[in-house]
C-alpha cells in the first residue's frame, strides 16, 4: 500500500533503523492516557520500522514523527466534523498510515475502530458484508482505508450510511490547528473486535486506564530490558498485534520491526531473517501456526545455522490460540542449530475483553505441559473397558500484575487446583463494556468478574487452558473436545495443522454425531475412499462412535481474521452448501 503520511523519500541504503536504546528514561506505561504515552515516547529516538516482503527495511518512522503526523491527522478529522466519542473505523493495514490515523483519532477524542483487511478466503462480497456488519455494530462517522481497496470500502460505508475516505485523503493534513480535547483515564480509547466477531460482533470498549494497566502489567511480566526490540508480522486488527505489538511499543518505548501479515504468509522465513539481523535481544509473538509454518518450510533448506542466528531471541511468545506442544517441539528441533533455545518460549493467555494479557509464563520457564486424561477434560465418566487416553495441556503462566484469575464450576463456586471449570478474571484492564450491547455485557461481566468463555484449571498459581466452552461437542451426553479429534486426524500422514475442522451435526435420524471436514489433496477416487475410511476409523477410536467425514478442497476451511480456524463458520458454510465436499462413490 502507499505510505502517504509525511514520508521523506530516501535511498534504501541510507535508512538507519530506530535504536533499541536511547537516553530517554524508560517508563513502563505509567501514564494516565495513551496520548500522554505517545507524547513521552516522542521525546526519544525509538520508533517503528517497516520492511518489504523480503524483510528489507523500507521505512523508518520514529515516535516523534508519528506524534507529529497524528496531531495533524487529529486536526484534519476535526475539520471533517469528527467530535469526541465519535467512532472512526480504520482498515488496519500495517504501516505508517494506519499508525498515524489510529493515534490521530485518539488525539481528536474519538474512538478508533480497527477492522480487518480482505483475506484470500470468501471473496469481495463476503468482505464487504463482514465490514458492513462491524460498521453497523460500531456506528462510525467515518470509514478510512487504503486507496487500493476503496472500491470495497466505499460499498461497505454506503451500506452503513457513514462517511468514507482513503489514506490519500489525509496525506496533506493541511487543516487549521484547533484546541484538542483532553482525554481522561476513564474515557474510551478505542473499540476492539475479536477475530471471531463476524456474524454477531461485539465491540470491546477499552478505556485509557484499562489499556495503560494492561500494557504496564504485561511489560512487567515479560521483564523488559533496554536491549529488547519487537519483531512482528501480527495483524493490527487483532488484539495481540494491536495491543501487544503496536500500542505497547509506544507506551513502553520499544523499537519495533514489522513485516506485513500477507508478506509473512508468502515468505514466513523473512520473519526469522529480521530476528537474526537484530543486534539486541528480540521479543516476537506468534500463534502456534506461525511456528508450524516456519518449521515445515525449513525442512527443505540448507543448514539453518548458515542463514539464521536466533540465539538472541529472548522471548518467543505464543498465544491467541490453543498452544500445541508438539508444534513447539518441532520448531525447537528445526532451529536449535541456529541458536534457538526452548526456554525462550513464553506461553500466555489473553483476550480482547481483558484488553490483552491475562496470564504470562515467567521468562525462562519455557513450555511446560501436564498430561490429563481425556475423560477428566470432558467431564465424562471413565470407560474402564478402554485404555486411558491423555492430552498434553500447556501451562499458560501466572496472572499478570493487577489481575485475578479463578476457576468456577457450573454453580458458580470457585474450584480448587486441578479442577476443570470456566475461567474468570478480574482486574483494572478488564473491558468497560461491549459497545451498545448491555445484555451481552451483563452476560459476561458479573460483579467486576469477566467470564472468559474458556475452560481450564489452576495449579500452584499457574493457568492451564483446556479449550473453548462453546466448541465442546456433546454426543449422547458425553463431551468431546474438537481439538482432540482434529489432533488425532493430523497424526495421519499428509495433514497439516489447520487442515481439519470438527463439530457436531444432526444426522438423518435426528441424533447428533461428530462431523469432520478435512482438506483433501488426493485426486484419485479410490485413494479418496481409502482416506475417508482411514479418518473415520481414527475418529471412531477416539469417540467410540461413527462420524461424518467429508473431504473438502484445500484452503476451503475458513479462518478468522487472525488466521485461526473458525469451526463455527466451517459448520455454517458446510450446512448451507457453501463448502462443497468431494463426491465419493458408495
Amino acid at each position: 500500500m502507499n505510505d502517504t503520511i509525511n514520508v521523506v523519500p530516501r535511498a534504501i541504503e541510507a535508512l538507519v533503523a530506530t535504536p533499541n536504546d536511547d537516553a530517554l528514561a524508560r517508563r513502563f506505561a505509567d501514564f494516565d492516557t495513551f496520548c500522554d504515552a505517545l507524547d513521552y515516547a516522542a521525546q526519544g529516538q525509538r520508533g517503528f520500522n517497516f520492511h518489504d516482503p523480503r524483510g528489507t527495511l523500507k521505512q523508518v518512522y520514529p515516535f516523534r514523527q508519528l506524534r507529529a503526523d497524528s496531531l495533524k491527522v487529529a486536526h484534519a478529522l476535526i475539520a471533517r466534523g469528527v467530535k469526541p466519542n465519535d467512532r472512526v473505523a480504520l482498515i488496519a493495514e500495517t504501516g505508517a498510515d494506519f499508525a498515524a490515523l489510529f493515534c490521530g483519532v485518539v488525539y481528536a477524542g474519538a474512538w478508533p475502530v480497527p477492522l480487518p483487511l480482505p483475506t484470500s478466503f470468501g471473496g469481495k462480497d463476503n468482505y464487504i458484508e463482514q465490514l458492513a456488519v462491524q460498521l453497523s455494530s460500531s456506528d462510525p462517522m467515518l470509514l478510512v482505508g487504503p486507496d487500493e481497496i476503496a472500491e470495497m470500502t466505499v460499498q461497505a460505508a454506503a451500506r452503513q450510511g457513514c462517511g468514507h475516505a482513503t489514506w490519500a485523503d489525509f496525506a496533506a493534513k493541511d487543516a487549521p490547528e484547533v484546541a484538542l480535547p483532553k482525554a481522561g483515564p476513564d474515557d474510551i480509547c478505542y473499540l476492539q473486535y475479536s477475530s471471531g466477531s463476524t456474524r454477531f460482533p461485539h465491540g470491546v470498549a477499552v478505556t485509557h486506564r484499562s489499556l495503560m494497566s494492561n500494557l504496564a502489567a504485561h511489560s512487567h511480566g515479560m521483564q523488559l530490558i533496554d536491549s529488547d526490540r519487537c519483531i512482528s508480522w501480527l495483524p493490527w486488527y487483532h488484539d495481540m498485534g494491536l495491543v501487544g505489538c503496536f500500542l505497547s511499543l509506544i507506551a513502553n518505548q520499544v523499537s519495533g520491526d514489522y513485516l506485513k501479515t500477507e508478506d509473512f504468509a508468502r515468505r514466513p522465513l523473512a520473519w526469522l531473517d529480521m530476528i537474526t539481523r537484530n543486534e539486541g535481544t528480540s521479543i516476537s509473538y506468534s500463534p502456534t501456526f506461525g511456528y508450524d509454518i516456519c518449521a515445515r518450510r525449513i525442512s527443505s533448506q540448507s543448514p539453518v545455522s548458515d542463514r539464521f542466528d536466533l540465539s538472541r531471541w529472548r522471548l518467543a511468545g505464543n498465544g491467541a490460540d490453543m498452544i500445541r506442544p508438539d508444534v513447539m517441539q518441532s520448531f525447537v528441533n528445526a532451529f536449535a542449530d541456529a541458536g534457538f533455545k526452548a526456554t525462550a518460549f513464553l506461553p500466555s493467555y489473553g483476550l480482547a475483553e481483558a484488553t490483552l494479557a491475562v496470564t504470562i509464563m515467567p521468562p525462562g520457564e519455557g513450555i511446560r505441559v501436564e498430561l490429563v486424561e481425556e475423560e477428566r477434560l470432558s467431564g465424562s465418566p471413565r470407560d474402564l473397558s478402554r485404555p486411558a487416553r491423555y492430552r498434553a495441556i500447556v501451562n499458560c503462566g501466572k496472572p499478570v500484575r493487577d489481575m485475578e484469575v479463578v476457576i468456577r464450576g457450573e454453580n458458580g463456586a470457585s474450584l480448587s487446583d486441578h479442577k476443570i471449570g470456566k475461567v474468570w478474571c478480574r482486574g483494572t484492564s478488564v473491558m468497560h463494556s461491549y459497545f451498545r450491547d448491555p445484555e451481552a455485557t451483563e452476560a459476561c461481566l458479573v460483579d467486576g468478574w469477566l467470564d472468559t468463555g474458556d475452560m481450564g484449571y489452576m495449579a500452584d498459581g499457574y493457568l492451564f487452558i483446556v479449550g473453548r466452552a462453546k466448541d465442546m461437542i456433546i454426543i449422547n451426553g458425553k463431551n468431546h473436545w474438537p481439538q482432540d479429534i482434529e489432533w488425532a486426524v493430523e497424526q495421519l500422514p499428509g495433514f497439516n495443522h489447520g487442515d481439519i475442522a470438527a463439530f457436531s451435526v444432526e444426522t438423518d435420524n435426528g441424533e447428533e454425531a461428530p462431523a469432520v471436514l478435512v482438506h483433501c489433496r488426493v485426486s484419485d477416487p479410490v485413494k479418496r475412499l481409502e482416506l475417508r475410511d482411514l479418518i473415520r476409523d481414527k475418529v471412531r477410536s477416539i469417540t467410540g462412535m461413527n462420524c461424518v467425514v467429508e473431504l473438502v478442497p484445500p484452503k476451503s476451511l475458513p479462518r478468522t481474521s487472525s488466521g485461526k480456524l473458525s469451526r463455527a463458520k466451517a459448520k455454517k458454510l458446510y450446512l448451507s452448501g457453501e463448502i462443497e465436499p468431494f463426491k465419493l462413490a458408495a
